[in-house]
């Protein structure tokens, strides 16, 4: 077998080799740096975003606080003049309740003194000569030491002696005034006691009699639902008003028991209609309606009973 030897050279592939062998170490230089810039990226990166987030939470949380806060404000703002408008409403109705109170104490204040003074000119008008003695004649002696004429304690003897009539005489007239106020008095006493004497009844008998008091019952309708209405009316000619409301009690009282029965209306009702209807100044269609309603009304009178 034949046998083939060739020489090959290796010169150029290992010179190409050392040049990819330096471009390779330049590329793990390169790739080494690089990491090393990516490295510092990613840290700056990640401080960069850690910041930003830090950043931003703060900024949410503080809006969010910011925004409560300025709610809680306003709330607080929208409470605080809530309140002071009532505070002025309070101050208004207490002023005016002050007014009112020192109107009316005034009034009554006002009414109770001229009261007070009607029931002491009433009082003093009962007995005025009592009260004339017990209030002016008894204050003028007792203060007569003010009333009498006073003397000089240095005088003459003729002085003296006119000094000392005139005080008596003084005394004599305060006396007589005295005596003559007491005269009227029991004068007017005895004058009164002959007057009550004669207007009270010694002796007299009390007898039950019977008088009749003219009522109005009146009966209406006030709805559509047939719901009755009844007013009494009662004289009010010698009656006070506390037997007026004994007849009207009375009266109602025993209204269920009332007994009515239909009868004719008399010749004075209708005269008294007829006259009423001619005078007033109503139209003519209603007068005639009026007298048409009074012709179809159902008079009833009530039976004669005793309540």
């Amino acid at each position: 077998m034949a046998t083939f030897n060739y020489t090959v050279d290796t010169n150029p592939m290992a010179a190409e080799i050392s040049s990819v062998s330096k471009h390779v170490a330049g590329t793990t230089t390169a790739v080494v740096a690089m990491q090393t810039a990516v490295v510092v990226a990613e840290a700056k990166a990640a401080d960069h975003v850690c910041k930003n987030v830090n950043k931003g939470f703060f900024t949410l949380i503080r809006s969010q606080i910011s925004q409560k806060m300025a709610k809680l404000q306003s709330d607080v703002d929208s409470h605080l003049m809530q309140l002071n408008q009532q505070r002025r409403q309070l101050l208004a109705i207490k002023g005016r309740m002050e007014r009112d109170y020192n109107t009316i104490s005034r009034r009554y204040l006002k009414l109770f003194s001229g009261l007070n003074q009607n029931l002491k000119q009433r009082i003093f008008e009962l007995d005025r000569p009592t009260i004339d003695f017990a209030v002016r004649e008894v204050e003028k002696v007792s203060n007569r030491t003010k009333y009498l004429t006073a003397t000089v304690p240095v005088t003459q003897l003729e002085s003296l002696a006119i000094s000392q009539k005139i005080i008596a005489s003084n005394v004599k007239f305060r006396g007589m005034k005295v005596i003559g106020s007491m005269t009227n008095f029991l004068s007017d006493m005895n004058e009164q006691k002959r007057l009550t004497e004669k207007i009270l009844l010694s002796g007299s008998k009390v007898k039950n009699a019977t008088l009749s008091v003219p009522v109005i019952i009146s009966e209406m309708n006030f709805d559509k639902f047939d719901n009755k209405n009844i007013d009494i009316t009662v004289s009010k000619v010698q009656l006070n008003p506390t037997t007026q409301s004994a007849v009207k009690n009375t009266i109602n009282q025993n209204i269920d028991n009332l007994q009515w029965q239909k009868a004719e209306i008399d010749k004075d009702t209708k005269s008294e209609f007829s006259k009423l209807l001619s005078n007033s100044n109503s139209s003519q269609r209603v007068k005639d309606m009026a007298s048409r309603l009074f012709a179809a009304n159902s008079y009833q009178q009530l039976k004669t009973t005793a309540l």
